[in-house]
């Protein structure tokens, strides 16, 4: 920081001086550039501005209308100051015209009521700038170094934006070219407060150039991006014009955020689904945020919230070609073509998620089913996939519950086949699930496990020795409800074939296929094995494989 007049005043040499302050004094924060000793009646036109300007008066004008042009001429120059000695000129006192003129003009005058070396205030003050200046670049230098670390270890714009605004010492926006926040770091304001209708006030903050101050905003704005592919606003709030170490802050953090956005455009991410990702997160629970600072998150990404049901949703990716950004995009493509007001991006490596805000009186099944359609036509969901959903909610508190139901129910839905009579959903809830559903809540209790591989242990074990199926026939035949035609019919088995299957069956594991107890205990156990009865499908699978093979052991 440059030294200003005040601090000037301060200095050793000019207290020799005895100097006196004696028109604007209200202006003595004003920053020093450099001091400057003139002896001319016309001296404005010689400088640049940020000068403290010392005379002795021997060349100022005689008359009231020339010492007002001269105060004129320093203030329209952006002089700092203008320090005059007594002695050489003026004996007791500054002419009333020169000092009611540098009072009109706002400009600092002093008077220095004893001699003094004008070199000794140049040489200190000199000191003072140029130590300041040397603490400026060594202070954008440390500012290099953060942010290409950052840039480096592949930062997100979250985090970009929080060290940009710890910095500053203010809050920070990330803002995208629709107004919609991105990321925000509030450095201590209410969220609430920080994003309150800030689309308009966005919209309205105007700068020239690539970065600017909007003195009725109180906002700093830098242009984010490479000169023809714009794609973002930094926003820095703060209660004064920002001083140059600040400017080079925002520049270097504005850089940063680009080359981030190269890296996630690499790897598929806009930014935009980065924003919603990060807020998911927090929705889901991976991260702590105050329910009232989501809120204000959300409406700023442009999902209302007021009056909707709040239903959050999760699809599990069952592999293959499409990643979890891949399903985030589809799914966000799907809700803008269906008109759902949503946000969606990816969750972890397995999963994508989704909060839909719905009106109170819709059709919210309706609209899952629609979603779900949709995303089957596009091809990013299979024909046997399910959506996870939570219950309908009103506030954002209670989503980070919705998001854990919803992602068991993706998860247990991927493991359970129910094939029963009536039209299967496209989506499912835990309760929906039933046993399934708290089978899987509970698969990690090691209780829940040992009785699994008390269940079906030996069956596994004779399967692997012998190389049968019957561990997928006993699935089939309990999806069916014991319907012997039509797991012979899913299995590809000739029904004398079947019914040895099952004898065997009973045999390893010594009780009856057919007793209402035992059934419940081996559907159970089948739902808990690992991959549960998604495990099973794949063994109805190999069923059909080993009878196509010739050298398929038989059963």
């Amino acid at each position: 920081m440059l030294p200003t007049v005040a601090d000037v005043l301060a200095l050793e040499p000019v207290k020799l001086g005895s100097p006196r302050v004696v028109a604007g004094a209200d202006a003595l924060g004003a920053p020093v550039r450099w001091v400057h000793v003139i002896e001319l009646a016309e001296a404005g036109h010689l400088l640049r501005g940020g000068e403290l300007v010392l005379s002795t008066g021997i060349a100022l004008p005689p008359d009231p209308d020339g010492l007002a042009r001269y105060a004129a001429g320093l203030a329209a120059a952006g002089v700092s100051a203008l320090a005059v000695e007594l002695g050489s000129r003026y004996v007791r006192a500054l002419p009333e015209a020169l000092v009611a003129a540098a009072g009109a003009h706002g400009l600092p005058l002093i008077v220095l009521e004893r001699e003094t070396q004008f070199v000794a205030i140049t040489e200190a003050v000199h000191a003072q700038i140029l130590d300041a200046q040397v603490a400026e670049l060594r202070a954008a230098q440390r500012l290099h170094e953060i942010f290409t670390g950052l840039a480096l270890a592949g930062a997100g714009r979250d985090e970009i934006v929080r060290r940009a605004s710890d910095l500053a010492g203010a809050a920070a926006i990330l803002a995208d070219l629709s107004h919609r926040v991105l990321a925000c770091a509030p450095a201590g304001q209410e969220m609430t407060q920080l994003l309150a209708g800030f689309a308009g006030r966005c919209r309205a903050a105007v700068i020239s150039g690539r970065m600017g101050y909007d003195l009725a905003a109180g906002w700093l704005v830098t242009v984010v991006g490479s000169r023809g592919d714009d794609w973002g606003r930094l926003i820095f709030v703060l209660p004064a014009p920002p001083d140059p170490g600040t400017l080079v802050l925002a520049e270097l953090a504005a850089t940063t955020l680009a080359l981030a956005r190269l890296g996630s455009d690499r790897h598929g991410e806009s930014p935009e689904r980065a924003a919603h990702r990060s807020v998911l997160a927090a929705l889901a629970g991976s991260a702590y945020a105050d329910p009232a600072d989501l809120e204000a998150r959300i409406v700023a990404l442009g999902v209302r919230l007021a009056g909707r049901v709040l239903i959050p949703v999760v699809i599990r990716v069952a592999g293959g070609e499409n990643t979890p950004g891949d399903m985030a995009s589809a799914l966000a493509t799907a809700c803008r073509d269906l008109r759902l007001p949503a946000i969606a991006g990816t969750l972890d490596d397995r999963q994508a998620g989704a909060l839909l805000a719905l009106a109170a009186g819709a059709d919210h099944d309706a609209a899952l089913t629609r979603l779900a359609a949709r995303l089957r036509r596009a091809g990013a969901l299979g024909a046997s996939q399910l959506i996870g959903a939570g219950t309908g909610v009103a506030g954002v508190a209670e989503l980070p519950r919705g998001f854990g139901d919803a992602a068991s129910a993706a998860a247990a839905a991927a493991g359970y086949s129910d094939r029963g009579p009536g039209p299967r959903k496209s989506f499912a809830r835990l309760s929906d699930l039933r046993l399934a559903g708290l089978l899987h809540q509970l698969r990690e209790d090691r209780r829940v496990q040992e009785f699994a591989e008390r269940e079906l242990g030996r069956l596994l074990s004779h399967d692997e020795r012998a190389g049968t199926d019957l561990v997928a026939v006993l699935a089939t035949y309990l999806q069916t409800g014991g319907n012997k035609a039509e797991t012979a019919k899913r299995c590809g088995l000739a029904r004398p074939t079947l019914y040895e299957r099952l004898r065997q069956i009973e045999q390893v594991l010594g009780v009856s296929v057919h007793e209402a107890g035992s059934r419940l205990a081996l559907h159970a156990a089948l739902l808990i094995r690992p991959l549960g009865s998604e495990q099973a499908g794949e063994d109805v699978s190999i069923i059909h494989r080993r009878r196509a093979s010739p050298s398929a052991p038989a059963g």
